[in-house]
C-alpha cells in the first residue's frame, strides 16, 4: 500500500493551500495536514513527527518546507520521499529578518492584510487569469489564522536553521518543484538546493510563481503523483 502523505503548508496557509492535491491524491494515499503554528522550526518539526505516521511521504511549501527539512534532519528513516516547494535551505539573512520585523509590527497594529500582501506580492505569482483568485485565497487563509499565528510563524522564519548540511547528507528521494515566475525564490536558488542533494531532482512548473500548488494545481499534482509512484525523475 502506498505510504501516507503528510502535507505542511507555508506561511499563513491552511489546508486549502494543498486542497487540489489532497483531493486528487487522496484516492490512493491517506492524506494528513500539519499546520505549523509554533515559534521555532524545531518545535514545529518535533510536533509534526509526534503526529505523523511511522513512515510517510512529505510535501512542504515555504515555511512548511523548512519544517519538512528539519523533520528529515531528525528522522530521515521515517521519510519515504520528499517534495519541497519554494523553500530556501539557507538561514534567513539579516536584511530579510529586518523586513519581516517591520511586517510583524504592521500586523500588531491591525494591518495583517498589508503584511501578507508584502509577504506574497502580486509580482511573485505568474501573470495569469487565476492570479487574483489565488491572492484572494491567500488573504482569506491568512486572516482566518490571525495575528498570533503570523507573529509566531514569522519568528520561526527569522530563526530558522541552515539546512545545507541536511540536504548534502540526505539519501531520501527528493523532488523540488519550482514555479518559473517565482520572484521571491528564483529558479537558480532552487537549482542550488537540488544540486546539494545526490538524490534530488527539480521540475519547473510553467505558468506558476511562488504558489505553484494553487496556480498550476494539475501540473503540481501530476508531478507529485508521478514522483511518488515511479522512479526518480532524471535531472
Amino acid at each position: 500500500m502506498p505510504e501516507p502523505i503528510l502535507f505542511i503548508p507555508g506561511l499563513m496557509q491552511d489546508a486549502r493551500a494543498f486542497l487540489p492535491q489532497i483531493v486528487a491524491l487522496g484516492t490512493r494515499h491517506a492524506a494528513q495536514i500539519y499546520l505549523p503554528v509554533q515559534d521555532t522550526v524545531e518545535k514545529m518539526s518535533e510536533d509534526a513527527l509526534r503526529q505523523a505516521p511511522s513512515r510517510f511521504a512529505l510535501v512542504g511549501h515555504g515555511l512548511g518546507g523548512h519544517v519538512a527539512l528539519d523533520m528529515l534532519r531528525r528522522a530521515p528513516e521515517r521519510v519515504a520521499r520528499l517534495v519541497v516547494l519554494a523553500t530556501d535551505p539557507l538561514a534567513e539573512t539579516p536584511q530579510m529578518a529586518a523586513l519581516r520585523e517591520a511586517r510583524m509590527v504592521a500586523a500588531q497594529a491591525g494591518r495583517l492584510k498589508v503584511a501578507i500582501a508584502e509577504d506574497v506580492p502580486v509580482d511573485c505569482l505568474a501573470d495569469t487569469a487565476d492570479r487574483p483568485a489565488v491572492l484572494a485565497l491567500m488573504q482569506d487563509m491568512a486572516l482566518g489564522l490571525g495575528e498570533g499565528v503570523y507573529l509566531r510563524q514569522c519568528r520561526a522564519l527569522q530563526r530558522r536553521p541552515d539546512q545545507q548540511r541536511t540536504l548534502a547528507r540526505a539519501t531520501v528521494p527528493t523532488l523540488f518543484l519550482a514555479g518559473v515566475a517565482d520572484t521571491l525564490l528564483p529558479l537558480r536558488r532552487q537549482e542550488f538546493s537540488r544540486d546539494l542533494m545526490p538524490t534530488a531532482a527539480l521540475k519547473r512548473i510553467d505558468a506558476a510563481g511562488h504558489l505553484p500548488m494553487l496556480e498550476a494545481p494539475d501540473a503540481v499534482t501530476t508531478a507529485i503523483e508521478g514522483f511518488l509512484s515511479g522512479p526518480m525523475i532524471l535531472r
